[in-house]
């Protein structure tokens, strides 16, 4: 059954991803668009259970949607650096003027002086204003005034519909639209990765409970999960449920809603859940993850992954929500997504210090000193323990694996 993908962005944008993506094999596209930005989260709800997966045809419109909790399925945004800079950068270049005094919005810093360096252009009195979050349509209009009547700025490079209008008229610009190229890479990587979440929803999840004496109440706690409950030899109950039903119930991993009822009765209760491609892995998960659980203290829970994952879900988090790593956070979160407390130190620091929206695994791993593969595993830990979100990834320019842009809140 194909999968379908919802297109959101201006009218012109969605109708130039729906012809070029058309042709991809794999999925269906449905448009959603609107007049103004600001409109994005009104759309995405408008679409409800009707799409699989979103494709934002920029950041803004992702980040918005974003903020708003919305992003529930997966969803990727269509980068604008690399070609589709280079095409506005002739087009200047046709029209006469000086692209090496230029004010750009949206686009990265870094990305910015890598495609001007590899297109051998100056970058010094190039004026770059990065996203980030609550940037708004007359705050890029501001900045280009700016950088023309007080730097020199020959001419504007907007990926904001609304704020090219009300340039257009004021300043050479040019609205930056996605190449076919970036739409392309960009709806192929958000197929797979839509394929890929659907058939691990239906991933098979063990959980083992282990309570000091027979509880009645332990099938209606559990009926949260969707699945069936059965005795083991030990006496302690084996719940069989889904990867997708699991981490609904848990908050992706964060917590545990009837723990606090378990430990009440009880005084103490181990819950472990594995995770596996079958059931004989997912039950050693789960007992690696209840023997992890006993360890941890009289009341816990923890899901096991079979990439050496152990995700801590410590007593009294069952009604709470999700934490924030905070000065005094830092060692809970770092049980949770099996980190060590001093990586998650060093990750606040790389958090604090950038200037931009997101951070990718090859940062993240030049600031730990560790290999990209540790770094995406860092990254995907911190997305289970509630404090990691994926905004897209940078496809523009690149081979192999296309990097993930994380906004990570520490």
């Amino acid at each position: 059954m194909a999968l379908t993908v919802g297109v959101t962005g201006p009218e012109d944008l969605v109708d130039k991803v729906l012809a070029v993506g058309g042709d991809t094999g794999g999925a269906r596209l449905r448009a959603l668009p609107y007049r103004h930005e600001d409109e994005t989260p009104d759309v995405v709800r408008a679409a409800g259970p009707h799409v699989d997966a979103l494709l934002f045809t920029g950041v803004v419109p992702h980040t918005l949607a974003a903020d708003a909790g919305l992003l529930d399925r997966p969803a990727m945004y269509v980068p604008y650096s690399g070609a589709t800079l280079l095409r506005a950068l002739v087009e200047l270049l046709r029209l006469g003027h000086d692209v090496s005094r230029v004010s750009i919005d949206t686009i990265g810093r870094a990305e910015v002086a890598e495609t001007l360096t590899e297109a051998r252009l100056p970058t010094e009195h190039v004026r770059v204003l990065p996203h980030r979050p609550g940037l708004t349509s007359r705050d890029l209009v501001d900045f280009h005034l700016d950088a023309h009547e007080r730097h020199g700025a020959t001419a504007a490079l907007t990926c904001l519909g609304s704020a090219y209008h009300q340039l257009e008229h004021r300043v050479p610009a040019v609205r930056l639209a996605p190449s076919r190229h970036s739409i392309r890479a960009t709806l192929r990587a958000l197929v797979l990765a839509t394929a890929g979440a659907h058939s691990g929803d239906a991933q098979i999840a063990l959980g083992i409970v282990d309570l000091p004496a027979a509880d009645e109440e332990l099938a209606a706690d559990l009926a949260v999960l969707g699945g069936s409950l059965a005795g083991l030899p030990d006496g302690s109950r084996l719940a069989v449920t889904t990867r997708g039903a699991l981490e609904q119930a848990t908050d992706h991993y964060t917590r545990l809603p009837f723990l606090d009822g378990l430990a009440a009765r009880h005084g103490t209760a181990h819950v472990g859940f594995g995770l596996g491609r079958t059931a004989a892995e997912a039950e050693a998960l789960a007992r690696r993850a209840v023997n992890r659980a006993r360890a941890v203290g009289p009341v816990a829970g923890v899901v096991s992954l079979k990439d050496d994952t152990d995700i801590v879900i410590a007593h009294g988090t069952g009604d709470a929500p999700r934490p924030a790593a905070g000065p005094d956070g830092a060692g809970l979160l770092a049980r949770r997504a099996g980190l060590d407390p001093r990586t998650v130190e060093r990750l606040r620091e790389l958090v604090a210090a950038q200037d931009e929206a997101g951070v990718t695994a090859h940062r993240v791993a030049e600031h730990l000193a560790v290999q990209q593969r540790t770094a995406r595993r860092i990254l995907k830990r911190l997305e289970r323990a509630g404090v990691a979100v994926p905004l897209g990834s940078l496809q523009e320019g690149r081979t192999g694996r296309p990097p993930i842009v994380y906004r990570v809140r520490l």
